[in-house]
């Protein structure tokens, strides 16, 4: 009627194996992931950050929008002053210029 003390030990056995068989391979899946998706996303950003830090006037750039414009002033706050047309000037915020086509030489001095 009485359980032996012999067999309830040997039911706790099998579940600390099954834990260590599930976690070499999570452990291994979180390391693919990182190294194929969150590391070249990580590096993607900080490049664009820096892109968008050497912004500076007469950089032709390309918005988000699909818009193709000449940098004509470059502001404080975050936003960027881009003439699409001769004489038409649009204010965008630096983070929305998605590519920078042709930087400009610094000016000597």
């Amino acid at each position: 009627m009485f359980a032996s003390p012999a067999f309830a030990q040997a039911a706790g056995g099998p579940a600390a194996g099954i834990f260590n068989s599930m976690l070499v391979p999570m452990i291994l899946v979180f390391g693919i992931m990182y190294m194929f998706l969150i590391r070249p996303q990580q590096k993607k950003m900080k490049d664009h950050q820096k892109m968008l830090e050497a912004l500076r006037r007469g950089d032709q750039v390309v918005t988000q929008g699909g818009i193709i414009g000449k940098v004509a002033k470059v502001k404080e706050d975050g936003e960027v002053e881009v003439e699409i047309a001769t004489g038409v000037k649009v204010r965008v915020m630096r983070a929305t210029i998605a590519q920078v086509i042709s930087k400009t030489e610094p000016a000597e001095g």
